[in-house]
This record gives structure tokens, C-alpha cells and sequence, in this order.
């Protein structure tokens, strides 16, 4: 089963909660035993998993991603926005999380992020539940 979700995303880089939305999709699926996978369609932004207990967390994140992929003037591509592609290359474009008796597996202090590197946009990403 595949459930796409829209996100509108009110930041040029944020780390947005979307494990509800996980959750949602699994429920709905019905299905007791598998895997979902969380994948983000967009060249500059990405799906992680990190700690949900500390709302720090993701804002030391997005330091870090910063320090790491600041703005470069040599960059040569068009729209200005190289260090968005670089910052969703680091973080990845999907992540996969077991499903057991009909709940994601996550660990006390995990939560899945969509983490947008280039906004403020309309986004989209999609849960695809498998049955093992």
C-alpha cells in the first residue's frame, strides 16, 4: 500500500515531525507485520530519523548541516541552491522502519523528520507499507 502525504513546509530549513503521519499510514494499511518506508521525492530536502524528545536536537542538526554545507560562490548551479542539494545527499532520501504487530519499531526517542533544506514549499513523501 502506498499513502502519499502533502507537507507545506513555512521555513528556508526545518526538520519537520512526521512520524504521526507514518503511524496513519500503517494503520491504515492494516497490515500487522512488515516494513514502511518513508521516501521523499525532492532534490533538496529529506526524510531522517533522530531523536523526538528534545527539540534542540534538530535545531543543533541544522547547525551542523550548516557548518558542513555552507553557501560556496563557486558553485556554478543556476538556481543558487547547491547547498540545499547537498545538505538532502547527507541526509538521505528515505528511511526504512520495521513494522510489528501493526506499530512502527522505533526506538523510546526516535521520531521521523522531513527535513527541508530549501523552502519555504508545498512538499510531498510517501509511506509504502509492505507485508512480510
Amino acid at each position: 500500500m502506498l499513502v502519499k502525504f502533502n507537507l507545506k513546509t513555512t521555513s528556508q530549513e526545518g526538520f519537520y515531525p512526521i512520524t504521526e503521519m507514518a503511524r496513519s499510514a500503517v494503520a491504515q494499511s492494516q497490515i500487522r507485520h512488515g516494513l514502511a518506508v518513508v521516501y521523499c521525492p525532492h532534490t533538496t530536502a529529506g526524510v531522517t530519523i533522530n531523536e523526538n524528545a528534545d527539540p534542540t536536537v534538530v535545531k543543533d542538526l541544522l547547525l551542523g548541516l550548516e557548518r558542513a554545507f555552507p553557501d560556496n560562490p563557486a558553485f556554478k548551479h543556476l538556481e543558487g541552491n547547491s547547498r540545499a542539494h547537498l545538505k538532502a545527499l547527507a541526509v538521505g532520501s528515505s528511511v526504512h522502519v520495521i513494522v510489528e504487530a501493526g506499530e512502527l519499531v522505533l526506538g523510546t526517542w526516535q521520531g521521523i523528520f522531513f527535513g527541508e533544506f530549501d523552502g519555504p514549499r508545498n512538499r510531498v513523501f510517501y509511506v509504502k507499507i509492505l507485508a512480510s
